[in-house]
């Protein structure tokens, strides 16, 4: 927090107050009023022109970006710059100090888009008024404390959790709601999160920040005088201790449990997606919030159906006759049996399409399809009959068939034709 010291000097002595008894008084009265009138017309002065500056001031060419620049490009041009000339790392630098204000004016503007539309029509961002925030609150807000800007807070956030869960085709397809069992830290049962053991006077008030739970300092600066604001290094910000811990949490305020958390399911998600499900992670100590649950989704394998993006795949085993003669088949789908007409001459991999069969569209209107995809199947032993009929088929169509002999057959003829030549010695 800034604090312009003169800008504004009370005067203990109105002019129509002033003693006539004497003009020695008299005299002493009116240098004092015109003392106290100099030093409100000099501060008014400096506003004036600090004002005035502001305006003149070209906020884009301040932070080295273009007028097109987005929301991102503009937070990293200032995050370089603030660390640049920030007066912790340039002590005693006026000029360092004097830029370290301009371009957190700038950034307050240009992050805002409201300001920013109004400083692009009308070359300022509030013509009537000046900056008045603190600059180390933009520049906490960005780079989340540090420095001499640091913002106290009470109580400490949760941590994030993490968890897989497994669901089916189904649940997926149908946006299921489902339950999940995980291990998290919630608030003590005991002593309910407080941390001290309950019945027992076991906090007091932190002696180093009196219960504020911050510790101010003041530094003198060509602006005036400037208040920085840190945690309190004893309490870390809670204005309070704990003497009597809780004998079942010891003084943690949290205890491990598992818990069961539903989660929603968007229709058509897909292996790989993370779902955000707020305050389901470890509970908050001395009052903060809790922390969120990120749960990764995997995909159970189906025992018929394949998935590939919005669609199914199934695959259609089909013999040489069926394929060759055509016929009926019902295939599965997630919606229940369906025929498929195969028709006569059917090849190897062709494919049916079934429209609207497959997985919604992950936040988007429609279905994709399933694929009946045709795999040829050929026999590995025939009996008699069928060899025979296959012959058959094969003399018809003109397709030749040898038979190759192989190492067995050679080897059984070998020794066979020794057998004769051995019987014929006799």
């Amino acid at each position: 927090m800034l604090v312009l010291a003169g800008l504004y000097t009370p005067c203990r002595m109105r002019p129509d107050r002033v003693s006539r008894k004497s003009g020695q008084d008299a005299f002493g009265a009116g240098q004092r009023f015109s003392s106290c009138f100099k030093a409100v017309f000099t501060s008014f002065l400096r506003r004036l022109r600090y004002t005035r500056s502001l305006m003149s001031v070209d906020y884009y060419q301040a932070l080295g970006v273009s007028r097109t620049a987005e929301g991102s490009e503009i937070k990293v041009a200032y995050r370089k710059l603030a660390l640049q000339y920030h007066p912790d790392r340039n002590p005693g630098d006026r000029e360092a100090e004097e830029r370290f204000k301009t371009i957190n004016e700038a950034y307050a503007v240009l992050s805002d888009p409201e300001r920013r539309g109004r400083y692009d029509r009308y070359g300022t961002a509030d013509p009537q008024a000046q900056f008045s925030g603190d600059i180390f609150d933009i520049f906490a807000s960005v780079f989340g404390g540090g420095f001499g800007g640091a913002r106290a807070g009470r109580g400490v956030q949760g941590e994030d959790l993490e968890a897989q869960l497994s669901v089916t085709l189904e649940q997926a397809r149908e946006g299921s709601s489902v339950p999940l069992s995980v291990r998290r830290l919630s608030a003590c049962g005991h002593c309910h999160g407080e941390r001290a053991e309950p019945g027992s006077d076991g906090r007091q008030t932190c002696p180093t920040c009196q219960g504020a739970g911050q510790v101010r300092q003041q530094v003198q600066s060509f602006l005036g005088t400037m208040v920085t604001q840190s945690l309190c290094p004893t309490c870390r910000g809670l204005g309070e201790r704990v003497t009597v811990p809780c004998t079942v949490c010891r003084g943690s305020g949290r205890q491990e449990e598992s818990a069961a958390v539903e989660v929603a399911l968007p229709k058509g998600i897909d292996a790989g997606y993370r779902l955000r499900i707020p305050r389901a992670g470890n509970a908050g100590q001395d009052g903060g919030p809790p922390g969120d649950l990120y749960v990764y989704i995997a995909l159970e394998p189906h025992p018929q159906l394949r998935r590939e993006g919005d669609d199914l795949y199934y695959d259609l085993p089909l013999g040489f006759a069926q394929a060759a003669l055509g016929s009926s088949f019902e295939v599965p789908t997630l919606d229940g049996p369906e025929v498929v007409e195969v028709p006569p001459g059917t090849q190897p991999g062709a494919e049916f399409r079934l429209r609207g069969k497959g997985m919604p569209r992950l936040r988007q209107v429609g279905f994709g399809d399933e694929i009946v995809r045709v795999q040829l199947e050929v026999p590995r032993k025939l009996s008699p009959r069928a060899k025979e009929l296959l012959e058959g088929y094969a003399a018809e169509m003109g397709e030749r068939i040898e038979a190759r002999e192989t190492l067995v057959g050679k080897l059984k003829g070998l020794f066979g034709k020794k057998k004769r030549e051995e019987e014929v010695a006799r």
